[in-house]
Protein backbone atom coordinates (compact mmCIF):
# COMPACT_ATOMS: atom_id res chain seq x y z
CA UNK A 1 0.00 0.00 0.00
CA UNK A 2 1.27 3.57 -0.89
CA UNK A 3 0.35 6.32 1.24
CA UNK A 4 0.49 9.76 0.40
CA UNK A 5 0.48 12.75 2.62
CA UNK A 6 -3.14 14.05 1.27
CA UNK A 7 -2.53 17.48 2.40
CA UNK A 8 1.27 18.59 1.85
CA UNK A 9 1.57 16.83 -1.60
CA UNK A 10 -1.04 17.16 -3.75
CA UNK A 11 0.51 15.97 -6.84
CA UNK A 12 -1.61 12.69 -6.51
CA UNK A 13 -4.22 14.11 -7.96
CA UNK A 14 -2.33 13.93 -11.29
CA UNK A 15 -2.93 10.61 -11.50
CA UNK A 16 -6.93 10.67 -11.49
CA UNK A 17 -8.56 10.26 -14.52
CA UNK A 18 -11.73 12.34 -15.20
CA UNK A 19 -14.49 11.52 -17.43
CA UNK A 20 -15.35 14.01 -20.63
CA UNK A 21 -17.03 16.33 -17.96
CA UNK A 22 -14.38 16.66 -15.76
CA UNK A 23 -15.89 14.16 -13.30
CA UNK A 24 -14.79 11.43 -11.00
CA UNK A 25 -17.03 9.19 -9.15
CA UNK A 26 -16.38 9.04 -5.37
CA UNK A 27 -17.55 6.42 -3.00
CA UNK A 28 -18.04 7.31 0.94
CA UNK A 29 -17.32 4.82 3.07
CA UNK A 30 -17.55 4.87 6.53
CA UNK A 31 -14.38 4.91 8.55
CA UNK A 32 -15.40 3.09 11.61
CA UNK A 33 -17.36 0.16 10.54
CA UNK A 34 -16.44 -0.05 6.49
CA UNK A 35 -20.16 0.66 5.56
CA UNK A 36 -20.77 1.74 1.90
CA UNK A 37 -22.89 5.45 2.85
CA UNK A 38 -23.03 6.94 -0.69
CA UNK A 39 -21.84 7.64 -4.41
CA UNK A 40 -21.57 10.73 -5.68
CA UNK A 41 -19.17 12.74 -8.25
CA UNK A 42 -16.36 15.32 -7.96
CA UNK A 43 -14.67 17.23 -10.19
CA UNK A 44 -11.33 18.83 -9.68
CA UNK A 45 -12.38 21.88 -7.40
CA UNK A 46 -14.55 20.08 -5.22
CA UNK A 47 -11.02 17.32 -4.32
CA UNK A 48 -9.31 20.59 -3.69
CA UNK A 49 -12.33 21.85 -1.61
CA UNK A 50 -12.21 18.49 0.74
CA UNK A 51 -8.43 18.67 1.02
CA UNK A 52 -9.07 22.45 2.40
CA UNK A 53 -11.13 22.28 4.83
CA UNK A 54 -11.28 18.64 5.82
CA UNK A 55 -15.08 17.97 4.82
CA UNK A 56 -16.56 15.92 2.06
CA UNK A 57 -17.57 18.04 -1.02
CA UNK A 58 -19.10 17.07 -3.89
CA UNK A 59 -20.15 18.29 -7.51
CA UNK A 60 -24.04 18.24 -8.29
CA UNK A 61 -24.53 17.21 -11.53
CA UNK A 62 -28.28 18.06 -11.52
CA UNK A 63 -27.42 21.50 -9.97
CA UNK A 64 -24.33 22.04 -11.75
CA UNK A 65 -22.50 23.10 -8.61
CA UNK A 66 -20.44 22.32 -5.96
CA UNK A 67 -21.87 20.78 -2.63
CA UNK A 68 -21.11 21.19 0.52
CA UNK A 69 -22.52 17.67 2.11
CA UNK A 70 -23.89 18.84 5.18
CA UNK A 71 -24.08 22.48 4.40
CA UNK A 72 -28.40 22.55 4.92
CA UNK A 73 -28.54 19.51 6.97
CA UNK A 74 -25.61 19.42 9.39
CA UNK A 75 -24.96 15.74 8.20
CA UNK A 76 -21.52 16.96 7.30
CA UNK A 77 -18.77 14.30 6.50
CA UNK A 78 -15.08 14.49 8.24
CA UNK A 79 -12.88 13.03 5.88
CA UNK A 80 -10.32 10.69 7.33
CA UNK A 81 -8.42 9.09 4.32
CA UNK A 82 -8.41 9.83 0.39
CA UNK A 83 -7.41 6.54 -1.94
CA UNK A 84 -7.99 6.09 -5.76
CA UNK A 85 -8.19 2.87 -7.44
CA UNK A 86 -5.36 0.97 -9.07
CA UNK A 87 -6.80 3.00 -13.12
CA UNK A 88 -7.41 6.55 -11.08
CA UNK A 89 -10.81 6.30 -12.04
CA UNK A 90 -13.06 6.18 -8.69
CA UNK A 91 -12.10 7.93 -5.50
CA UNK A 92 -13.02 6.10 -2.11
CA UNK A 93 -13.17 8.96 1.04
CA UNK A 94 -13.40 7.26 4.28
CA UNK A 95 -15.57 9.43 6.38
CA UNK A 96 -17.03 9.97 9.97
CA UNK A 97 -20.82 10.93 9.19
CA UNK A 98 -21.71 13.09 11.90
CA UNK A 99 -25.30 12.91 12.47
CA UNK A 100 -25.44 9.03 11.07
CA UNK A 101 -27.48 9.93 8.22
CA UNK A 102 -25.44 9.98 4.70
CA UNK A 103 -28.73 9.57 2.03
CA UNK A 104 -30.59 12.50 0.86
CA UNK A 105 -33.68 10.44 2.22
CA UNK A 106 -32.74 10.03 5.72
CA UNK A 107 -31.27 7.16 5.87
CA UNK A 108 -27.74 5.89 6.88
CA UNK A 109 -27.01 4.59 4.11
CA UNK A 110 -28.16 5.08 0.13
CA UNK A 111 -27.46 1.73 -0.36
CA UNK A 112 -30.57 0.14 1.14
CA UNK A 113 -32.83 -0.86 -1.70
CA UNK A 114 -31.27 -5.06 -1.53
CA UNK A 115 -31.47 -7.20 -4.31
CA UNK A 116 -32.01 -11.04 -3.87
CA UNK A 117 -29.09 -12.97 -5.30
Amino acid sequence: MTTKSINQDRLWLEQLKFDARGLIPAIAQDDGDGAVLMMAWMNRESIERTLDTGEAHYWSRSRQELWHKGATSGHIQKVKSIAYDCDGDTILLKIDQVGDVACHTGARSCFFNQVRA
